[in-house]
């Protein structure tokens, strides 16, 4: 039997009812209404989820699964699945079908995603990066912009980044010192970026860039698209990360570097609002690659469970370790109903920002505290390179950190907290 099919859950089967205890405020009416299309609560996928989940974990079996020790102990960017992920459709899934991609939902991103991390979040991560990418310019490009950069992402095997965070501005966005100043007819860019995912490798990035210090924070930044090749664009070291090692982050350095003027996405000012609204498309898939990440420490540490006795019984048999687990199997399944919820939100074209701030802050936490637990299973043979659950351990704190730490989710759904609840 396939490792996969020993999966304890299938993401079809058993996810349990997902209600609100809200209070019938007008806020949480918009939050959590149904849309006329979708009046029932259903968690059975259809034909086409089904085979895209189905597509996705027969190429992690076949392709990830056998070599995910030997990229993360090399730390190799894992082109040659990269190519074979664009080969079979399970690149760019966010790309319009009038751009050449196959315009797929968040719902059925979602499903490739968590299979995907079942078998290495470094590649997932790498895989994923082109999404957050892109996603900025389906939220406010235009069609030429559109036609010319995503498009080109569908006819070869190419991946992109996302120029955001910097060495002293990672979750405050608003505080960005990378500048961009308009000269003619085109932009000149100076500033620094660390941390970016593919970034030794990317065609394209995209970039956030202050155009006005004399703006509020909000209004002061832009988006733009600015080519890998340009001059002036300088790609740092590999950063040698404590997990996900396979996945390529480096500091990019723009040194003068000329944007013309039609890859500024949106208009000047925009840029905040571009970047957040990205986040509603990838926080949810980020959080996809958690529960993928926990579902994989929650199937490792209970074949070991079964394998492994103490006094004279499998050690499932003992409490100890079956509580443990209990409590394992209850975070992958809370977390992936948060996951579907928020993907389901977007899908029905309604804002899904709080949504998306929970299943990401969720998942992260199931993805740490499960491989943590199947570390515990494990107990000194986790420890050891050799054990299964050890990259686990190291891959999952990473999901509390990057695209919005934990403590940033929290800020966003505290906010909207007095508004759901009225006397």
């Amino acid at each position: 039997m396939s490792i996969l099919s020993h999966r304890a859950v299938s993401a079809s089967k058993g996810l349990g009812r997902l209600s609100s205890s809200l209070r019938a405020s007008p806020a949480a009416a918009r939050l959590f209404s149904q849309t006329p299309s979708a009046k029932n609560v259903s968690f059975e996928l259809s034909e086409d989820q089904q085979a895209y989940q189905d597509l996705a974990r027969k190429f992690t079996r076949d392709n990830i699964i056998p070599v995910a020790r030997h990229y993360d102990e090399t730390m190799e960017y894992p082109w040659e699945v990269i190519k074979k992920a664009h080969e079979v459709g399970l690149l760019n899934t966010h790309i319009p079908e009038k751009f050449g991609g196959p315009g797929l939902g968040l719902m059925e991103c979602s499903l490739i995603t968590e299979e995907l991390a079942y078998g290495c979040t470094g590649i997932q991560t790498a895989i994923e990066a082109n999404g957050l990418a892109e996603a900025p310019l389906i939220v406010a490009g235009n069609d030429e912009q559109k036609a010319k950069y995503l498009g080109r992402m569908t006819e070869e095997p190419l991946v992109a980044s996302y120029g955001v965070t910097e060495p002293g501005a990672g979750s405050d966005v608003a505080n960005i010192q990378t500048r961009a100043e308009k000269r003619g007819n085109k932009w000149i860019l100076n500033g620094t970026k660390m941390w970016i995912t593919n970034g030794g490798h990317a065609n394209w990035y995209f970039v956030l860039a202050r155009t006005n210090p004399n703006e509020r924070p909000h209004k002061a930044l832009s988006g733009f698209i600015v080519d890998g090749d340009a001059p002036g664009v300088i790609r740092g070291k590999k950063e040698i990360n404590m997990g996900q090692r396979c996945s390529d982050t480096r500091m990019i350095t723009f040194e003068d570097v000329e944007v013309p003027e039609e890859n500024l996405l949106g208009k000047p000012g925009d840029g905040f609002k571009i970047a957040m609204g990205a986040f509603d498309i990838t926080r949810p898939l980020v959080a996809s690659g958690a529960v993928g990440l926990a579902q994989r420490a929650l199937y490792e540490a209970t074949i070991y469970a079964k394998e492994c006795k103490t006094m004279g019984q499998p050690i499932i048999n003992h409490q100890a370790v079956a509580f443990m687990l209990a409590d394992m199997q209850m975070a992958v399944e809370a977390s992936r109903n948060l996951v579907w919820k928020a993907c389901w939100a977007k899908d029905q074209g309604m804002r899904n920002s709080f949504l998306a701030s929970m299943a990401k802050c969720t998942a992260s936490r199931a993805a740490v505290s499960n491989a943590d637990q199947a570390v515990q299973i494990y107990g000194g043979l986790g420890f050891n390179t050799e054990s299964a659950v050890e990259k686990l351990y190291r891959d999952a704190k990473i999901f509390e950190l990057y695209e919005g730490t934990s403590q940033i989710q929290r800020l966003v759904i505290s906010r909207q907290l007095a508004d759901l609840y009225n006397a």
